[in-house]
């Protein structure tokens, strides 16, 4: 079954205009869409002409359809994501760098997860994933090391 969008109120049709003509690309992109189906364009005929997958087409269509115009505004969900500082970055890496038990700990192998402990012990974060080490590792290039090096 085909998806369109629903009939525009006159007031929808002009935020729409409206947002086509701004200057926020990702409004432009999503008002143009809603305005293609709503003219009888059918999702595969439309992602040739704006350049999108169909799957994200129906997204927009959806959410317009749900909640009117306000549900093609883009939400961010939580907060900022947490940022860390260079400084910080380089004390993670000198910290998988280094050996547990020169550091007075009771392993001789670092894991992702007690990385992350340690680096929030030592103070260099107040919080940090498990995840987030391995991303900053991995920019890195680095290898954690343990007893096994000597």
């Amino acid at each position: 079954m085909a998806l369109y969008a629903r009939k525009l109120t006159e007031a929808e049709e002009e935020q729409l205009k409206r947002w086509l003509a701004g200057n926020d690309a990702a409004l432009q992109h999503r008002a143009k869409i809603i305005l293609l189906s709503s003219q009888g364009y059918r999702v595969p005929e439309i992602g040739p002409l704006v350049k999108s997958h169909p799957a994200n087409l129906r997204k927009w269509i959806h959410r317009f359809n749900e909640r009117g115009c306000e549900g093609l505004r883009t939400v961010r969900s939580g907060g900022p994501r947490l940022r860390f500082t260079p400084q910080q970055r380089q004390e993670i890496i000198r910290l998988a760098q280094s050996k547990p038990r020169d550091l007075g700990l009771n392993f001789s192998r670092w894991t992702l997860h007690r990385l992350a402990q340690q680096a929030v012990r030592y103070g260099i974060v107040d919080r940090i994933s498990h995840e987030c080490v391995r991303q900053i590792l991995r920019e890195a290039h680095c290898q954690y090391k343990g007893d096994m090096d000597n």
